[in-house]
């Protein structure tokens, strides 16, 4: 009886003990986090949205050399967590991201992107969609692809080659050293995509969330510029039927043949009647793996010809429309600000400057 009573004693010790340590390294990565946004130059950013879930019982490592924060990324190819420095780190998105043959102001933009998505990501204590405890990101598109330098000499063989475009690289990332994209003195959410329709797309009519920085802008230099601007597919009807789940398509826009019912202000398909279903157009390019949600038909035979517009989500910057405005000499801050409506372009600071130590 006595032996029992004292292991109940201890398993409720053991049980205090465990939440006072999942407190403690909670409150331990908040301080941590509260010391980056300081050093970020952003006090009290998102701090109502930041806090750990209460089930958390792993602080994600933050950690500051030489001024510099230090992103821990994911490498899909290893299964390793890399400690990579947040301005080599921009370097490799953009390489990943954008073609380096892009005008530099345009890979300035991209860089401008790159750094807000990670700082915006670190702020709002987001490290979901991570197959890992201890990293903030992956090296894939489901954040942002990376490729690091040694990647770089694999994909830029000759070494004249390499060294300038890594010359070109450096630039983009130098020349916006620490610069983020603020709304409301907070990092934006700077989506971007490759290739537009000729629009880009309202955030709430892709993802049915508004953002006042993601509106719907014309982007007329895709057209002329991108390879990616027009697609066509072919789909057997059958293979269309099971994806998209319906069980007879008609040729005609009856109840069961294909017609569109809304477009978006981007003037792409918001709602379309398939076989007697409604699909909003996010939703049929997702099923038929389309490259836009801008789309018409065509019937040819037993299939069905698809051709879409636009390369990507459509919301946010287009990179190629990006590099448009850079060749009829645009800056990187005003094609930032053409894309994401209402932006700054604010600084992130370094930590001794933010702290006061300097």
């Amino acid at each position: 009886m006595q032996k029992t009573m004292y292991r109940k004693k201890v398993d409720r010790r053991r049980r205090k003990s465990a939440r006072t340590d999942k407190k403690g390294i909670a409150a331990l990565a908040a301080g941590a986090l509260a010391l980056l946004l300081l050093m970020l130059g952003i006090p009290g950013l998102l701090v109502d949205k930041i806090a750990p879930v209460e089930n958390s019982t792993k602080a994600q490592p933050i950690t500051v050399q030489e001024d510099e924060v230090v992103i821990p990324v994911y490498l899909s190819k290893t299964k390793q967590v890399e400690q990579i420095p947040m301005e080599q780190y921009v370097m490799g998105v953009v390489a990943a991201e954008m073609p380096i043959e892009f005008e530099l102001e345009a890979l300035k933009a991209q860089a401008l992107a790159a750094r807000t998505y990670i700082t915006r990501r670190i702020a709002a204590w987001d490290f979901s969609n991570v197959p890992v405890e201890n990293a903030w990101v992956t090296d894939t598109v489901t954040h942002q692809a990376y490729l690091s330098q040694q990647d770089l000499k694999n994909k830029w063989k000759d070494e004249a080659v390499y060294k300038a475009n890594m010359e070109k690289l450096q630039r983009a990332v130098n020349e916006t050293k620490g610069e983020i994209l603020l709304y409301n003195n907070k990092p934006i959410e700077a989506f971007f995509f490759s290739t537009s329709n000729g629009y880009t797309e309202n955030s709430e009519d892709y993802w049915n969330t508004p953002a006042p920085y993601l509106r719907s802008v014309e982007s007329p230099w895709d057209v002329q510029l991108s390879p990616k601007y027009k697609t066509t597919v072919s789909f057997p009807m059958k293979d269309l039927e099971a994806k998209l789940g319906v069980s007879h398509i008609t040729q005609d826009e009856g109840k069961l043949g294909m017609k569109v019912l809304e477009q978006t202000e981007g003037h792409r398909v918001k709602s379309v009647r398939i076989g007697g279903k409604t699909f909003s157009g996010k939703e049929v390019r997702e099923k038929l793996g389309l490259k836009s949600s801008q789309f018409e038909w065509a019937w040819k035979g037993t299939e069905v010809e698809i051709t879409t517009y636009g390369f990507g989500h459509g919301v946010g910057m287009s990179q190629y429309g990006a590099d448009g405005m850079a060749k009829e000499g645009k800056k990187a801050e005003e094609i930032v600000k053409y894309y994401y409506k209402g932006v700054e372009v604010g600084k992130t600071g370094s930590l001794l400057a933010s702290l006061g130590l300097k």
